[in-house]
């Protein structure tokens, strides 16, 4: 785990804190982009068949693991999820602060069972895209079905968006649709000039904090 004076997001060097101020903000604006940087972020391995495994991910993180493709599991708080990769595989995610924790706690109901955990809170940030011009803005550059009747809240999908790779979950948001963006480092700054462009026809307020 990276010493929290040493982190850095990966787009530290557009300064959108400075950039979302007040005067700027657009309250019709029909997309809203933030950057979520530094979660925890564990990508784990193991047999979804064996029910010793699924029980102790629940008992361990108080969630269930998502068994069923392209679905994701949240907790009461909102902040935590774990997101269904592949038939072995999901992506734990958590506040920033929670990395010690899911470490130990998963570390210790698994102790002696076969499974596989591996942090890579550093290798991606979350950029969170919003509003009712959301659906319209992902769909210019990416071929999912994102009608609601086929990516439905809690849906999750690894996916292109224009040229970049992207882990793409829709939130149960009952506001207004609202989608995480997961991308490695190296194409976030791509991806965030691509969505700032691709949403000035909408309006465009920028959230990042």
């Amino acid at each position: 785990m990276v010493d929290a004076y040493l982190r850095q997001s990966p787009l530290a060097h557009l300064h959108l804190a400075a950039r979302a101020t007040t005067s700027n903000a657009l309250p019709d604006a029909g997309v809203v982009l933030a950057e979520i940087p530094y979660l925890s972020q564990f990508v784990l391995r193991g047999n979804a068949d064996n029910q010793a495994f699924t029980a102790g991910i629940k008992k361990a993180l108080k969630l269930p693991l998502p068994i069923s493709p392209c679905t994701s599991s949240v907790d009461k708080t909102g902040h935590s999820h774990i997101l269904w990769m592949g038939p072995d595989e999901w992506l734990i995610v958590g506040p920033s602060d929670d990395q010690a924790h899911i470490n130990s706690s998963i570390s210790t109901a698994f102790r002696n069972q076969h499974f596989s955990l591996v942090n890579v809170s550093e290798s991606r940030t979350l950029i969170r895209l919003s509003g009712t011009q959301a659906q319209n803005l992902l769909e210019k550059g990416c071929s999912i079905d994102l009608h609601p009747s086929a990516f439905s809240p809690g849906s999750v999908v690894n996916t292109h968006l224009s040229h970049a790779h992207i882990t793409l979950h829709r939130l149960n948001s009952i506001q207004q649709p609202t989608y995480d963006l997961y991308v490695h480092r190296s194409f976030a700054e791509y991806l965030w000039s691509w969505l700032e462009d691709a949403a000035r026809e909408y309006g465009l307020d920028n959230r990042s904090k």
